[in-house]
């Protein structure tokens, strides 16, 4: 089963960090430096006639002065990215453009190597080496430019295609399929999924508030299945990652004679001032609209784009609906699930309403793009083929957004032929 604890939720967040990356690579640079000093005892003392400080001395303020400029270019180039692709795409996608692996170990790599020369050099001019140790200093900068080469070879080609639209909705796309897949297989997030949760929780139950404004992050399941135990009493959540509260807002309902803590049912809550792509499919999908309806804009108009869109759309919530078949059927990654062992009805959480799926995509564009002709027919083909899947409420929700959106095109489609084989196109009731 997934549990996800604060913890582990929080050195996930941790590891994206741009200046963790850069931090360790700086460690690691400055280490190395005095490492060539230990290791100098280890080297043939005939070497050191092929290998002199001056040598060494030369190389490393070579790198001291072009590794600077790199890595202010590339910041540079990172802030005009993060422009370009708020202006092209939608600002919720920029921390998935710029947080990546290959941004991450470039910048690292730059500044470790501005480090390793650094010191390097005042180690050198310092007479901390001797003539073995030269010979180390020189291979560790010898392996450095081989490290840069690669790193620099990497940023360029990633460079290329940093901020073309396509490249933003593939990284929100896998994005949103990394979460919708997580629900797929753990619709409660390790607690036992429910749907209508407003039927499912009694009328003496107690709601403890947020106490503070935000969205709701991640939730600690495993806490509130030992405060659940321990207390003798069942939870309901209320807020799901991706729901805005308040300090009014009620984050669970508290039922049974037990008496919990509601300062550590609480913490189990990470609430922070924006939304994240992890748990929170909906979000994906949300940032897939804002694209859509920004190329729907009169100053863009780039259908294409919102087609694009449609396709991806369709494409996760297949996936979506196939692997929740797959655990329905007892698929290997449903048996390793073991969530009703886990708390036996203590934790009850929402599952995910393929109506509210349909709803945060179809919706923005089935309005901004209700007088093109080709959006709406991609739209309606894309609805009839999700309605084709084995899922009754997906298909209920497929058959009443193509009545929506053929109501809204209704009024904005000029020519009558339009009308006609668009309505040829609606999925019937």
């Amino acid at each position: 089963m997934s549990l996800s604890t604060h913890w582990h939720w929080a050195l996930r967040q941790l590891a994206r960090q741009l200046w963790l990356t850069a931090l360790l690579y700086a460690l690691a640079a400055v280490g190395s430096v005095f490492l060539a000093a230990l290791l100098a005892p280890l080297i043939p003392p005939g070497t050191a006639e092929y290998v002199t400080a001056e040598a060494a001395d030369r190389v490393l303020g070579i790198l001291a002065s072009s590794m600077l400029a790199v890595t202010t270019f590339s910041l540079a180039t990172m802030v005009t990215a993060h422009g370009a692709v708020t202006g092209n795409t939608s600002p919720r996608a920029t921390t998935l453009v710029l947080d990546n692996e290959i941004t991450r170990h470039a910048l690292g790599v730059f500044i470790g190597s501005f480090l390793f020369s650094l010191v390097g050099l005042v180690a050198l001019n310092a007479g901390v080496y001797g003539e073995r140790g030269h010979v180390v200093l020189f291979a560790l900068t010898a392996l450095v430019i081989v490290l840069i080469v690669v790193a620099l070879l990497r940023w360029i080609d990633h460079l290329s295609h940093l901020v073309r639209v396509s490249e933003t909705t593939e990284r929100v796309e896998n994005a949103t399929l990394d979460a919708l897949l997580e629900r797929a297989r753990y619709p409660g997030l390790g607690a036992r999924p429910c749907g209508q949760l407003a039927e499912q929780i009694p009328e003496t139950a107690r709601r403890v508030s947020a106490g503070q404004v935000g969205y709701v992050r991640h939730i600690d399941i495993p806490a509130l299945i030992e405060v659940a135990q321990n207390s003798d009493v069942e939870l309901f959540v209320c807020a799901v990652p991706g729901t805005f509260v308040d300090s009014g807002t009620a984050l669970l309902a508290v039922s049974g004679g037990g008496s919990a803590d509601e300062d550590a049912l609480r913490e189990a809550f990470a609430i922070g001032a924006t939304r994240t792509f992890d748990f929170d499919p909906r979000f994906g999908l949300i940032v897939l609209a804002e694209i859509a309806s920004r190329a729907l804009s009169p100053g863009i108009n780039d259908p294409g784009t919102a087609i694009d869109i449609i396709g991806r759309a369709t494409r996760l919530l297949t996936r979506w609906v196939q692997t929740r078949a797959e655990v329905a059927d007892g698929d290997e990654r449903g048996k390793d699930d073991g969530q009703d062992e886990c708390c036996e009805a203590r934790v009850w959480l929402p599952a995910l309403d393929p109506f509210d799926l349909l709803d945060d995509i179809v919706t923005p564009l089935s309005r901004d793009g209700a007088a093109m002709l080709s959006v709406q027919v991609r739209l309606q083909k894309a609805l009839a083929s999700l309605a084709a899947l084995p899922d009754a409420e997906l298909q209920a929700a497929a058959r009443l957004h193509s009545r929506r959106a053929w109501e809204r095109a209704q009024t904005a489609l000029v020519m009558d032929f339009e009308r006609e084989a668009l309505a040829a196109l609606v999925l019937p009731e």
